[in-house]
């Protein structure tokens, strides 16, 4: 079987959603550690506009683990946001008359998608949102948006499947 090359970028949810629900790191250490394992290995990264919003205004054991030096050194993107990109995303992703309201709740979305877009063979969106095609403007979900745009997306489970996370996988 040919090893996974893509690059993952991880939407908030996934993190949020695989600690609160899933994969708390009290359970599932493992988990954890491989993430950071794969961060360091360059195969798993999130844009610092997502890992901001993360860390905003919260203090749980998800930010603690997100705020180690070697966690965050490891999991950020080392790439600055391209304006143009991110416009690209939002108008023609969501809508190019959002009004602040809409603006805010889509968030950061667009970041992360405008950044796998910047290489859509070699990126994948990793979120946790369901797709609701019929969805409009600020309502639209982020796999939708960029099955439109044209970037690859995948869940949590997907991505770990591809990239061979198994318990004992450090042994």
């Amino acid at each position: 079987m040919a090893l996974d090359r893509k690059l993952y970028l991880l939407d908030a949810n996934t993190l949020i959603t695989s600690n609160g629900v899933y994969y708390p790191q009290t359970m599932v250490p493992e988990l954890w550690a491989w993430l950071l394992h794969q961060c360091q290995n360059n195969r798993i990264k999130m844009p610092v506009e997502i890992y901001e919003e993360i860390l905003a205004g919260k203090e749980d054991i998800l930010t603690r683990w997100l705020k180690k030096p070697e966690v965050k050194d490891s999991l950020i993107l080392q790439e600055g946001a391209d304006p143009s990109a991110v416009a690209h995303v939002t108008f023609n992703g969501y809508a190019v008359d959002l009004n602040e309201n809409e603006l805010a709740y889509i968030g950061r979305d667009p970041f992360l998608i405008s950044y796998a877009l910047s290489s859509p063979t070699e990126r994948c969106v990793v979120s946790l949102e369901t797709s609701k095609p019929s969805a409009q403007r600020q309502n639209r979900k982020v796999p939708d948006v960029c099955k439109a745009l044209g970037a690859q997306c995948c869940d949590v489970f997907s991505m770990m499947k591809a990239l061979n996370f198994k318990t004992g996988w450090d042994k």
